[in-house]
């Protein structure tokens, strides 16, 4: 465990976040697995196919994640107030709210599945690919709901390290299986889908074996005592609307996928392969973003008010210095490493898109490091109204983007989607913390 509340505010941070970093990075090449083997052994087609998976999934899987990241809220809080009896009635209402939610997901995933892809426009030629792959990610949506459960209570009490230790072993199993699924038992798209689902489950065995041994407090409790109706409401109040806000991001990302849909397959697939590079850039920017749900969560808890505003300004002077670092990066190399997802006579096309797109992007990740900072702050205060209706100005100005830009400039329209998303969102947050930090104990509720 590891107490937020005392120390150097940024150092704090960023001992926090280098382990986030290096799992997320970890998760991204494991994913980046599936991308490669697919599209070196079955063609651009099959890689459109995982491409165009992107942002349905996304819509799933990140309402699971939102969720599973805002039930954790509550712990982190309850953890710096050293209200150690609140931690473990709180851990057991992450248990039944996640549980409830992954089965109710699972079943309307599935079902609604043929006419999400249907709607989207996907291609004849990946639409099978698509489902074949997102068929098996739902039906075992239970697994992934509970890993990010697992993973995110151990974070709220400051320690990022076993959860990486996990993700790591994941990664290894998922690009092993990848290998075997894909390139010798030709599987294919959901050979792919069954490793990633394979991995995650020893994941959240891993997780479990250490809550047994090692955290008394994340042990849940079963009773009725421990599921008082006010602090189940709490969570809700928390949860869901961070869940909606990753969907409300999701549906961004659809709408970017539609536009894509009618340029072909191959701006699909580019579109795809260049968003997996850029990813490793904005998985560091968020890692610090999540940290500071954490680190925010505590000292809100232990009303440590001036340590959080101290902790926002010592980020933001460094998030923003590496977020131009990144993009100058990208810039320069960022089509070069697309490079490494294409082969054959579509590749010289491929490259072209991923330059447009890292000229069109890298120049403004200093904004979604932003982004980042202040969405989770207000978070990790309990605030989860202005994210979303930051996620709403996201929606907005993607959809504007790849619907209105994209008749204009084609795939260079549907490229600075994001950046437009970016602005959208920053108004809003920088707004909304702005105006709270100098009134934050008059939001404490513990």
């Amino acid at each position: 465990m590891n107490d937020m509340t005392t120390g150097s505010p940024l150092k704090k941070i960023v001992v926090f976040a280098i382990p986030l970093i290096i799992g997320n990075i970890f998760q991204l090449f494991y994913n980046m697995a599936d991308t490669f083997i697919v599209g070196k052994t079955m063609g651009v087609e099959a890689l459109a196919g995982i491409g165009a998976a992107g942002s349905v999934m996304f819509l799933v899987l990140g309402f699971s994640q939102g969720f599973a990241a805002g039930l954790s809220i509550p712990i982190a809080q309850a953890y710096g107030a050293k209200d150690y009896e609140k931690v473990r009635r709180s851990v057991t209402i992450n248990w039944v709210l996640a549980l409830s939610v992954s089965a109710v997901l699972t079943v309307l995933s599935l079902y609604a599945l043929p006419t999400i892809l249907a709607f989207m426009g996907t291609p004849s030629e990946i639409i099978e690919h698509t489902k074949a792959y997102l068929s098996v990610i739902f039906g075992f949506l239970l697994v992934t709901v509970l890993y990010n459960m697992l993973s995110n209570m151990m974070r709220s009490l400051g320690d990022s390290r076993t959860p990486l230790y996990f993700l790591i072993c994941a990664a290894v199993t998922n690009i092993v299986l990848d290998y075997i699924f894909i390139g010798q038992l030709g599987m294919g798209v959901g050979g792919a889908g069954l490793a990633t689902i394979i991995s995650q489950a020893l994941a959240v065995v891993l997780c479990l074996m250490s809550i047994y041994h090692k955290w008394t407090l994340l042990r849940p409790n079963f009773t009725k005592k421990n599921l008082r109706a006010d602090e189940v409401w709490y969570h809700c109040r928390i949860a869901f609307p961070m869940a909606f806000q990753a969907s409300i991001i999701a549906l961004g990302a659809i709408s970017v996928t539609m536009a894509l849909n009618r340029l072909g397959a191959v701006a699909v697939a580019s579109f795809s392969a260049a968003h997996k590079v850029e990813l490793v850039v904005i998985l560091i920017l968020m890692s610090f973003g999540v940290a500071m749900a954490t680190y925010v969560g505590q000292n809100f808890g232990a009303k440590q008010f001036e340590r959080i505003k101290q902790g926002v300004r010592q980020l933001t002077i460094l998030s923003v210095f590496m977020s131009v670092v990144f993009g100058l990066m990208m810039i320069v190399g960022g089509k070069h490493l697309v490079a490494f997802f294409v082969s054959g006579e579509n590749a010289g096309q491929m490259l072209m898109y991923g330059e447009t797109y890292f000229y069109m992007n890298a120049p403004f990740y200093w904004l979604l490091s932003l982004l980042f900072i202040y969405r989770y702050t207000l978070q990790g205060l309990g605030d989860s109204v202005v994210p979303t209706i930051a996620g709403f100005m996201e929606l907005i100005m993607r959809v504007a983007a790849s619907f209105i830009l994209s008749g204009i400039w084609g795939f260079a329209g549907i490229s600075i989607a994001s950046p437009l998303a970016w602005v959208g969102a920053v108004i809003p947050l920088s707004y909304a913390y702005h105006t709270k930090k100098n009134k934050l104990a008059t939001l404490v509720r513990l």
